[in-house]
């Protein structure tokens, strides 16, 4: 079982990285945690929106196995507590597919890859920066393993 969030953008503040870098260190061994990046379109003066955006879509698209059990982040998703997204988690985790969490670039998602997506997530009805929703969505996952395997980590 593999378990990875492909994100749109390549450069990330250290900060980041290294808060990233601390929860995936955390997670169970056997989901094979990690991050992918796909490089953010070339914005341009000239450079419509829907262009980078439909770029980006097709690396992520690119990226996406067919078996891939693709949960997308986007504010307009289904918003739920930590213990609901424990409860969700634990299920598609039982279904046997990898899974794969996606954010998108600065435009947000292609339509094609909304439409690839098996579920939509909302971390928060805020637009988040996208390092910060990195950081949130591997924090939920632990938060989420954590609560599952009863560690003190998750106090209510």
């Amino acid at each position: 079982m593999h378990v990875r969030l492909l994100a749109v953008g390549d450069r990330q503040p250290a900060w980041v990285e290294q808060a990233c870098s601390d929860y995936e260190a955390r997670l169970p061994r056997q989901w094979k945690f990690h991050i992918d990046t796909v490089a953010t379109a070339r914005r341009t003066k000239n450079t419509v929106a829907e262009q980078a955006k439909s770029q980006e879509g097709q690396a992520i698209l690119d990226r996406l196995r067919p078996a891939d059990f693709v949960v997308v982040l986007d504010e307009r998703g289904t918003f739920m507590t930590t213990e609901a997204f424990e409860q969700r988690l634990g299920d598609w985790l039982a279904a046997g597919r990898d899974l794969c969490f996606v954010i998108g670039g600065p435009d947000g998602l292609a339509d094609e890859v909304q439409e690839r997506a098996d579920y939509v997530l909302s971390l928060s009805k805020l637009t988040l920066p996208h390092g910060l929703a990195r950081i949130m969505l591997t924090e939920q996952l632990f938060r989420a393993w954590s609560l599952s395997a009863g560690h003190p980590y998750h106090r209510a």
